[in-house]
């Protein structure tokens, strides 16, 4: 990919935690307005990216570039600033508070009033989570917490949304759903990263597929292209294949 196409790119990144590097001089690039799927085995190195690039990890050494500009080492802060939403693995919300309180607090950097403005917007997304605004987050079932916690990101209309594992713990049709969400904000210009254990689901919707393998590019393509592959469980991606069959 050329350089001009991409929003997101990595070059050179090693990042890890201690002395143990994940990413071991990792470079890609994702285009502007495209889901890329982050694929390989576990250990690979595909959730690291996606801390690393919301400044949960410091990169060691290479740099991150959003739009042209070197964002290496910013903060979450200055990062939600930037337009970058992170929905991480499993369930992260405040489960004794409302749905509709969530989303407020999803909101803080905005203030009150944008947040307030915004929220009808997203619960439009979500009318299941719509109706039980008002209900504890604890009592929402798996799908209605990981579609609350999707919509907390969006209040901040991200041009960025990194996701990780969204299908987890959800019902297919919940999981289609979410899918068809993203390529919806995809389409819309909202540039997605995912990482997703149901291969051959999420390729359907994404445009671009990334392998990783002890935290280096092995092989970057098409994602239509990939899941046209009959070699596609052989190449790399060992029983997620299978299992999402």
């Amino acid at each position: 990919m050329d350089a001009a196409d991409s929003y997101i790119r990595f070059e050179g990144v090693l990042a890890g935690y201690k002395d143990f590097m994940v990413l071991n001089e990792l470079s890609f690039s994702a285009r502007r307005g495209a889901i890329t799927l982050l694929l390989g085995p576990n250990g690979a190195g595909k959730s690291t990216v996606l801390k690393t690039l919301f400044g949960l990890l410091k990169p060691k050494a290479g740099r991150i570039l959003l739009g042209g500009e070197d964002i290496t080492g910013a903060t979450q802060k200055a990062l939600l600033a930037r337009g970058v939403a992170f929905v991480p693995q499993g369930r992260n919300l405040f489960g004794q508070l409302t749905v509709w309180q969530n989303l407020e607090l999803g909101g803080i950097t905005l203030g009150m009033k944008a947040t307030h403005e915004r929220i009808p917007q997203v619960l439009s997304l979500f009318p299941r989570v719509k109706e039980r605004m008002h209900s504890m987050a604890s009592s929402l079932s798996g799908g209605e917490q990981k579609q609350l916690e999707v919509g907390r990101a969006l209040l901040l209309a991200p041009k960025v949304l990194l996701i990780d594992e969204p299908s987890i713990g959800l019902s297919p049709l919940v999981v289609r759903d979410v899918f068809r969400l993203l390529r919806r904000l995809a389409d819309e210009g909202t540039t997605v990263l995912m990482v997703e254990q149901n291969v051959k689901s999420a390729l359907k919707y994404a445009d671009e597929a990334i392998a990783l393998e002890s935290g280096r590019l092995v092989l970057q393509r098409k994602a239509e292209d990939l899941l046209a592959d009959p070699d596609i469980e052989r190449l790399f991606l060992g029983g997620a294949v299978a299992a999402s069959s």
